[in-house]
């Protein structure tokens, strides 16, 4: 019986700061882990529109440039923009009949903003649409495939 009670073991004490110290690792492991598998199914689209400046052209036709950047984690798909709740038609003519409004954004083939990407187009507004004039501030949205829509407010030179 003697030579039993003489033989030491772990603390109790060292016994539970390693299982702790075991504990905690795995945790942060499976938090690693995890972490890793859930950004593959939580991808995500985010047009931000970095500028939007307003010109007229020499048959007093507005212009707004507009520059976007996908700060998402996914592919926007861009299917329209609109003028003031208006579609505009899509096209790469260098202005606008006097009373329509167009774009050379082509979004007829799918037009697509990668992650990351930065991309600019402009916005025509003839003189004569909807008797807009100078000083007038008007709301240009852009909408995506995924049915996001992103705004800007754009006032009129």
């Amino acid at each position: 019986m003697r030579k039993i009670r003489s033989r030491k073991a772990v603390s109790p004490v060292i016994a539970t700061v390693i299982l702790v110290a075991v504990a905690i690792t795995v945790a942060v492991a499976v938090a690693y882990w995890m972490g890793g598998i859930s950004g593959q199914y939580t991808k995500f689209e985010k047009v931000e529109i970095k500028s939007a400046v307003c010109t007229v052209d020499a048959n007093f036709n507005w212009i707004i440039a507009i520059t976007l950047k996908n700060s998402g984690t996914a592919t926007a798909t861009l299917d329209a923009v609109y003028v003031n709740n208006d579609a505009c038609s899509n096209g790469t003519a260098p202005g606008a009949a006097v009373d329509t409004i167009s774009t050379d954004l082509s979004y007829s083939n799918a037009y697509q903003l990668t992650s990351g990407e930065e991309q600019s187009f402009s916005v025509w507004i003839g003189v004569n649409y909807l008797t807009l004039s100078s000083g007038t501030t008007v709301n240009i949205k852009i909408h995506s495939a995924g049915g996001m829509e992103y705004p800007k407010l754009v006032e009129l030179i």
